[in-house]
């Protein structure tokens, strides 16, 4: 497809990324000829100087012929004129990112008039990745499919488990608990396991399940953590709002440490329910006298990572139980990861993949099995992939035992009326289920890619 991003910036780079991998044809628009020029040394797009809300420059980078338009500049109020003009102009469909949350509560009220396909928010969807770990902090990450009945959630197995040792056919006898183990992290290996893997101390693995069977499993398996009650989050920035508006609203208690003065008077404004300090987050003495060593979660939200990480190293020499971490550098990320905080969390990886997820959807939109949700896990080497059926076809209605299926995949659950199952080799697929697929493999964009004869 041809595809216009317009803003250079940690999304807007992300995104060129990984459609370019994709092999999209691609036009990256931006007013910093340093920056455009690094990116397209980088990677296989076009780069075009200029402003992006200048009819002129759209047209000249082809937007009349454009599949897609992404406005994903610092200012929300460019990204919805640069969407409305390259609408104007030809372009098929158009995302906007929209950060502010007085624009972003009401977007439903101007989307049609703006003739926007889609509006993302990176700080809400960010905050809603945080709120489900903390509803549920026996996970490192969670991530939903079939509008939120099947869950994957990601988790370390620690010294303490009692599933270390035993393989996976093991596994399934001992506990007989209705999720599937569908991808496993050894050190920097990512194996989609069979059933005489054998799981060790260290691994990080994703099983699969409703909300109920995986908190099921947690149970039986000694991993399930108690409810969170109190959360300290360093940092009152928008992603910090979202995540304690939606915390509050399940009546857990909040405390919000932030530096700037003007900005702490704002957020007691705008959240009453919420403890909000006027203090340097990385001042030791000031986290022990607000209770870091209480804290059932600790979040670091500022908005410079290395920060972030240092107060949460510093959260986990505290003994704190539930520790998440906001970190946007790719390079940090991998740092970070050996530094043992299990949960990190990035707006730009959130804001991409969402978006990646519709340029499949739009690609897939005249095939018989359309993609729903894509998820890029583990550092991006693997691809969680949900799918409808839309009609009858080569792959329906005979059992999972007796197809032929490319290696390093896995069909991990069916939704079908509402029923979550996970199959084993005598299920089939029929129109209209809902089927979640796992994989290494690149480039799985339609549920035919995934057998090795393709009809």
């Amino acid at each position: 497809m041809k595809i216009i991003i317009i803003g250079d910036g940690k999304v807007g780079h992300k995104l060129a990324k990984q459609l370019s991998e994709e092999e999209h044809d691609l036009v990256l628009i931006d007013h910093k000829a340093a920056k455009l020029k690094n990116s397209t040394d980088e990677l296989d797009i076009i780069g075009m100087e200029g402003d992006g809300a200048n009819h002129e420059v759209l047209l000249d980078a082809g937007v009349e012929e454009a599949d897609l338009a992404i406005a994903c500049t610092s200012s929300d109020s460019m990204n919805m004129m640069c969407c409305l003009l390259a609408k104007k102009l030809g372009a098929k469909k158009t995302i906007a990112r929209v950060r502010n949350p007085v624009y972003y509560q009401q977007m439903y009220l101007i989307k049609d008039d703006l003739r926007l396909s889609m509006a993302v928010n990176p700080e809400l969807a960010v905050a809603e990745e945080i709120s489900r770990v903390l509803i549920f902090p026996s996970a490192t990450k969670i991530e939903t499919f079939a509008k939120g009945k099947v869950e994957l959630v990601e988790f370390k197995l620690t010294d303490q488990s009692p599933i270390i040792g035993l393989s996976l056919e093991e596994l399934s006898r001992k506990y007989t608990s209705s999720v599937l183990i569908c991808a496993v992290q050894r050190n920097q290996e990512v194996i989609i396991p069979g059933g005489s893997f054998v799981l060790q101390q260290g691994d990080k693995i994703n099983i699969a399940s409703s909300h109920k069977g995986i908190e099921q499993f947690f149970k039986v398996t000694g991993k399930l953590k108690n409810r969170v009650k109190t959360v300290l989050i360093c940092g009152g920035g928008r992603v910090s709002f979202y995540l304690a508006q939606k915390l509050s609203n399940l009546h857990i208690e909040v405390k919000i440490i932030e530096r700037d003065y003007d900005r702490c008077l704002e957020l007691c404004e705008l959240l009453p329910q919420v403890t909000v300090i006027h203090g340097d987050a990385t001042d030791h003495e000031l986290l022990e006298e607000e209770g870091i060593d209480r804290a059932d979660a600790f979040v670091a939200l500022t908005g410079i990572d290395e920060e972030n990480i240092i107060v949460s190293m510093y959260a986990k020499t505290k003994k704190v139980s539930k520790i998440i971490t906001k970190v946007n550098s790719e390079a940090l990320t991998n740092i970070v990861d050996n530094l043992g905080l299990d949960t990190i969390v990035s707006p730009k990886t959130v804001t991409a993949d969402t978006i990646v997820g519709y340029v499949r959807a739009m690609q897939n939109s005249l095939a018989s099995a359309n993609i729903e949700t894509v998820y890029r896990l583990i550092n991006n080497q693997i691809e969680a992939i949900e799918f409808i059926i839309r009609e009858k076809t080569f792959y329906t209605d005979i059992s999972i035992k007796d197809m032929e299926l490319k290696e390093n995949l896995l069909i991990v659950c069916i939704v079908r009326n509402r029923k979550i199952i996970i199959p084993d080799g005598d299920d089939i697929l029929k129109v209209n289920d809902s089927v979640i697929v796992v994989t290494t493999c690149q480039h799985v964009n339609d549920l035919k890619d995934i057998f090795k004869i393709q009809g």
